[in-house]
This record gives C-alpha cells, sequence and structure tokens, in this order.
C-alpha cells in the first residue's frame, strides 16, 4: 500500500502510540486539544479572513522557545484585537520590555489566552490601568484583576494591535495557556484564518559520536549531510556507515501558505528499521522549563552559526516534557555488521509531513592513515566534546607518535585512533581523570580545565581571582570548568556552554578602585556589547548573578543619563533619555510637584506624558528624575 502524506502521518503516529506503551520514557504533556470544541476559539484579530504569521509555536528562539503565534497586522498598530472566547480578563501587564502591553483572559474551560505587544486597551479597561498607573504612581504595573470586573464575550474587542514590549515589527501575539501556565500550541484549535499546505523543508542532518568508540564513517564528531530529492520523499546519497552510540539533529523549517517567514516544526518522528525510536512534540512547553531550549538544540552550533540544529535525542539533565524517547533516550547504538533503515518524519501543526530515509551500516572502526600535504611545524590542539577529550596534532613525521596524558601521579600514553592528511586523532575519556598537561613530539602543553562541576548538586570553586557558586540547577550537565584572569577580564568558561538557572560569582578586584559606589559589573558578550550585571561590594570583592558564562569586567560609571526634550506643548511633552553604560533604570515625572506619568518605549528611548484628565492641559513646572542602574541621576527641569 502506498502512502500519502495524510495517511502516512496517521500510520506513523498510530506506531508511536504502540511501540513506546511501557517504555520508559518522558511525559509529554497531557494536551488534548480536542476536548475543546471546534470554533470555540475565534481569531483575535482580523477575523473571517486569511491571516500571515510572523511566528509560530516552538520556534527556536535565543534563550526560549517562542510560545504562541505572531500574526501579522499588515506593517501597521491600531487594527481591533477582540476576545477568542467568553471569560473574564484577570490579568495585565504594562512593560516596555517583553510582552509590553499584555491581557490575560481567563475561560470557563480553565484556559488562559493572552494577547501582547498590545497598542492600547479598550476605552474602559485603559481608564481602569490608568487609574492604576496614578495610584502606584508608576509606568510598569503587574494587575490581577477581580474576576467579576471585565467579563467578555467572544468577539468582543478588547484592544488595538501594537508594537509594544520586545517586539520587533508591528503584530499581535496570541498564546493559549492551559491551568498549570504551560503553554499550549494555538493552531490546534484550526483557526480557518491560517491556511498551510506546504510541507517542512529539511535543510540538513547531523550525525554526532557520542561515545568514545563511536565513529561515523570511520571518523570521531560530527557530520553534517544534506538530503536529496527521491522521488515524493528525500534521502542521503551514499550509505553511511557509524558504529557505537550516535545521536541525530536535524535542521529544518515551515512555511505557511503566501508567507516567506521561516516558522519552527512542531514535531519529529525517527524510526529504526520500520519501528518508533524517538518522538518529540512541541506543543506544550512549561514556562519554567521554557530555557531547556538551549540543552533541546545544539546550543554551541547555534551560537557560532546561528543553524538550530534540534537534537532527536533526551541529552542529560533536559527535563523537558515533550520527548517519546523509549529507554535509550533517542540515542542509537550501532552495531558492527548490522544494517539500519533510518527514517525521519518532519511535521508541522497542520499534519503537512517531510520524510528523509536512509541506510546506516554498522561498522567497527579501525585506524586508517590517509595521506595529505605534510605540515610545516608540529603542533597540536584539543577539544571537549561531551566527557571526551579530541586532540589533534599535526606532524611532519610520516608515522604518527603516541601522546602522553599527565593525570595527577598517572601518565597515560594514547595511540591516535585514525590519521587524516598528516593530522592525527586521539581519544580519552575525561571521566578517567583530568590531565595536567599533554605532551606530544617534544610539545608539553598545560590542560586549561580546572576540575569537573557535576550537575544536579551545589557546587563551589575558589582560587585567587574568583568564587564561584553553582546551584544544583544551574547546569544541564557536567562542566569542564576553566577560569582565568587577564588585563582586567575575568573568564569562566565559555558563553557556548548555556545555563539553565544562575551561578553566584565573586570576583577579587585587582585594581586600584576609588569610588566602589560607582564601580559595576559587566558581562562582555558578542563583539564590543556590554551588560550590566551590578554586584555588592563587600571589601575589595563584588558579588553577583551571572546567567551566562563568559568574560566579565569591573567598570566604573561615573556619567549621569541625559535627557533632550523632543516636543512640549500643552497637551503632551516628550523627551529621549540615554545613557552610556550602566542604563537608565528608573524614572519619575512631576508637573507642580505631582505625579505625572510618562510611558517608555525603550526602541526609541523616548518618554511620552499620559494625562490622567485630558481636559486638564499641562502647564507649569515640570520636573523629570532619571537614573541610571549604579545611581548616577539627573534631574532635568523645563516650564511648559
Amino acid at each position: 500500500m502506498k502512502l500519502n502524506s495524510k495517511t502516512r502521518l496517521a500510520f506513523f503516529s498510530l506506531l508511536f502510540l504502540f511501540a513506546f506503551n511501557g517504555q520508559a520514557q518522558f511525559n509529554q504533556l497531557e494536551y488534548t486539544p480536542d476536548l475543546v470544541p471546534t470554533g470555540y476559539f475565534g481569531f483575535p484579530i482580523m477575523p473571517g479572513q486569511q491571516n500571515f504569521l510572523a511566528g509560530s509555536m516552538g520556534e527556536i528562539r535565543p534563550n526560549h522557545f517562542h510560545g504562541g503565534i505572531d500574526i501579522k497586522t499588515n506593517q501597521v498598530t491600531g487594527l481591533p484585537v477582540y476576545a477568542a472566547a467568553d471569560g473574564y480578563i484577570s490579568r495585565i501587564e504594562v512593560s516596555t520590555y517583553g510582552y509590553g502591553n499584555m491581557i490575560y483572559i481567563t475561560h470557563p474551560n480553565g484556559l488562559v489566552t493572552t494577547y501582547a505587544h498590545l497598542e492600547s486597551f479598550s476605552p474602559a479597561i485603559w481608564d481602569y490601568v490608568l487609574r492604576k498607573h496614578y495610584e502606584q504612581e508608576a509606568f510598569e504595573l503587574r494587575l490581577n484583576i477581580p474576576k467579576d470586573m471585565f467579563v467578555v464575550r467572544k468577539g468582543d474587542e478588547i484592544a488595538k494591535s501594537g508594537n509594544t514590549g520586545g517586539s520587533g515589527g508591528p503584530h499581535l501575539h496570541f498564546e493559549v495557556r492551559d491551568e498549570k501556565n504551560a503553554l499550549l500550541n494555538p493552531l490546534k484549535y484550526n483557526f480557518p484564518e491560517i491556511r498551510d499546505d506546504i510541507a517542512p523543508t529539511f535543510n540538513a542532518i547531523a550525525i554526532k559520536t557520542l561515545s568514545i568508540d563511536s565513529r561515523v564513517n570511520n571518523r570521531f564528531g560530527r557530520f553534517e549531510f544534506t538530503p536529496v530529492k527521491n522521488g515524493t520523499d528525500l534521502t542521503l546519497p551514499d550509505t553511511l556507515s557509524a558504529h557505537g552510540l550516535i545521536g541525530f539533529e536535524v535542521f529544518a523549517f515551515d512555511r505557511l501558505n503566501q508567507a516567506p517567514n521561516k516558522n519552527g516544526v512542531q514535531q519529529v518522528d525517527i524510526l529504526i528499521d520500520g519501528k518508533p525510536f524517538y518522538n518529540h512534540l512541541i506543543d506544550g512547553v512549561p514556562f519554567e522549563l521554557n530555557r531547556h531550549v538551549s540543552w533541546h538544540i545544539n546550543y554551541e552550533y547555534y551560537k557560532t552559526t546561528g543553524k538550530n540544529f534540534q537534537k532527536c535525542y533526551v541529552d542529560d539533565g533536559n527535563r523537558l516534557p515533550i520527548y517519546n524517547a523509549g529507554a535509550g533516550r533517542g540515542k542509537l547504538r550501532v552495531e558492527p555488521g548490522r544494517t539500519y533503515g533510518v527514517t525521519v518524519v518532519l511535521k508541522d501543526s497542520h499534519n503537512n509531513t517531510t520524510t528523509l530515509q536512509f541506510t546506516l551500516r554498522g561498522e567497527k572502526p579501525a585506524y586508517f592513515y590517509t595521506p595529505g600535504p605534510m605540515v610545516k611545524k608540529p603542533d597540536f590542539s584539543y577539544e571537549i566534546a561531551e566527557n571526551l577529550l579530541k586532540v589533534i596534532a599535526g606532524d611532519t613525521a610520516r608515522q604518527p607518535q603516541s601522546m602522553r596524558l599527565f593525570v595527577g601521579k598517572m601518565q597515560y600514553d594514547l595511540v591516535p585512533s585514525y590519521s587524516q592528511a598528516s593530522y592525527a586523532v586521539y581519544l580519552y575519556d575525561l571521566r578517567g581523570g583530568l590531565p595536567d598537561s599533554i605532551r606530544w613530539n617534544n610539545l608539553t602543553k598545560k590542560f586549561a580545565q580546572n576540575l569537573a562541576v557535576p550537575a544536579g548538586t551545589e557546587y563551589a570553586f575558589t582560587n585567587r581571582y574568583m568564587n564561584i557558586i553553582f546551584n544544583k540547577n544551574s547546569l544541564f550537565d557536567t562542566l569542564y570548568l576553566h577560569t582565568s584572569y587577564n588585563n582586567g577580564i575575568y573568564s569562566i568558561s565559555s558563553p557556548l556552554t548555556p545555563l539553565f538557572q544562575p551561578v553566584k560569582v565573586t570576583l577579587k578586584a585587582n585594581e586600584n578602585i576609588t569610588d566602589k559606589s560607582k564601580a559595576a559589573v559587566y558581562y562582555l558578550g558578542w563583539g564590543n556589547s556590554r551588560g550590566f550585571l551590578g554586584g555588592a561590594w563587600e571589601g575589595d570583592n563584588i558579588t553577583f548573578s551571572a546567567r551566562n558564562l563568559g568574560k566579565y569586567k569591573i567598570f566604573s560609571d561615573t556619567k549621569p543619563p541625559t535627557v533632550r526634550l523632543l516636543t512640549k506643548s500643552p497637551q503632551v511633552i516628550k523627551l529621549k533619555i540615554a545613557d552610556d553604560l550602566s542604563g537608565v533604570t528608573s524614572f519619575r515625572a512631576e508637573l507642580n510637584g505631582e505625579f505625572l506619568l510618562m510611558t517608555f518605549e525603550h526602541k526609541n528611548a523616548t518618554l511620552t506624558s499620559e494625562r490622567l484628565n485630558k481636559a486638564e492641559p499641562l502647564a507649569g513646572d515640570f520636573v523629570l528624575r532619571l537614573k541610571d542602574a549604579i545611581g548616577n541621576e539627573t534631574i532635568y527641569r523645563v516650564k511648559i
């Protein structure tokens, strides 16, 4: 029987349902959109006409899964936004970052819909919010709304679409959450306004070695392959050889009808010899585990190339409930002499599928030598993959030499696993002990990693430059720690290693800082970027919380923020603000000694007045107080 894409999908789904029954697996969220009647949710903007998405559920973002959908608004703001179903407004948020202006509606079935990046609220809601701004004398608001205050019916206008918060352009961000605040996929509710009959695009598949005896085409590492067309499906041009424990990664995207945006792929299924082996479905993600996206993908590769390969195995430390992976956690052990038929199925939210099929041949690794241009000067480098040390040595000799590791009082001689183009590859399991140094061909290099920090436990490290405390949830997996200090820059391992929760760091200042009240720690990001982290001083030590590993430096900030008047009139006053280092963190405006609300738009760094009583013109003495993160203050005065 020949299966079309829809029939094939149903067939694969049944296979996975039965195959994982009774096996060890990761519990996927109990996500049951079928229990919600068809048509229960109405489309929240421009209902009844074709709409287009700029983002879909489960897309990979820098430190989270994209939760919900981003609905295009024709590059304009101010379109009516409607309640998706009956319910009541349970929460309202106002922020210059993140979701911007946001409404939560709780529905009788317990689900919650959210509407974000709004330009404004409907008149009754806005009057309430404006009063709260003035009661709290603050711009940022987090309001829990009494249940009976704003009861809404399906289709009621609740707001206008906008571009507030962290939005990169005008759109409506729409989410569905369950009672536990898990993010659900809105497209599972079959909105006719979104049309999609385009199957996902399969860019590449990667195969990664996961044990010291693992090989792909007789080599150790991570290797990418580009699928090619084979009838209606895809394949790889050649049969691949492999051995030992391996894992698959996929790089793919999805497009919807008449839209150029590259959206996320919700589901990946892998079958081995026709039997279900692995599945993940990004249709429900607990909010508190959203940062686990950094462990679901190949984070290091993403940060260096921008390509988000999703791991198709459950790595140690990954607690996301989106997998059916069996006892092997999606890691395939390839035995010599066996042949494996591998099928990878990509599926989007509208059940369009793309299938890749290829063959793996089990082949026992053996030493081999591939001749190539001779190197001019012997040298070697190393990298760490999982718990394995991989050393690559370029030799001028024709016969590879052994390599010596010094581990405490022990010495280990390594022979090369294979050689290619005058480079020999040596492998060592770091769980046998961290080397102090590596010697090869009369060259000796110190092993930079200080120690192995285990995940899942609190761990403290100290040296003459810093103290580090890892809490039990800081790490996803074992960290081979490397620290250094050079010219005022403190380094802790690599920014290519993600953290789940922050680490507590104390830096021991080696420079004379005359005014510690103006000095703080900054994170040195990509390029010339600097991010304020702050810190508390105790003597010559400063302690702070770090969400990312990498480089840090102590800077002093003595310049207060600046203010520039853009416009003033009896109706409005608008100003542009700036700060050259730590960043503006608070502002307060007064008119004739009374609080005046200023709305802040960080994308253009502007403050705009919003009067409580529109009938009263702005007139008198205007005062704006600005503070940056370190406490420098500017007081700006002008008469209106």
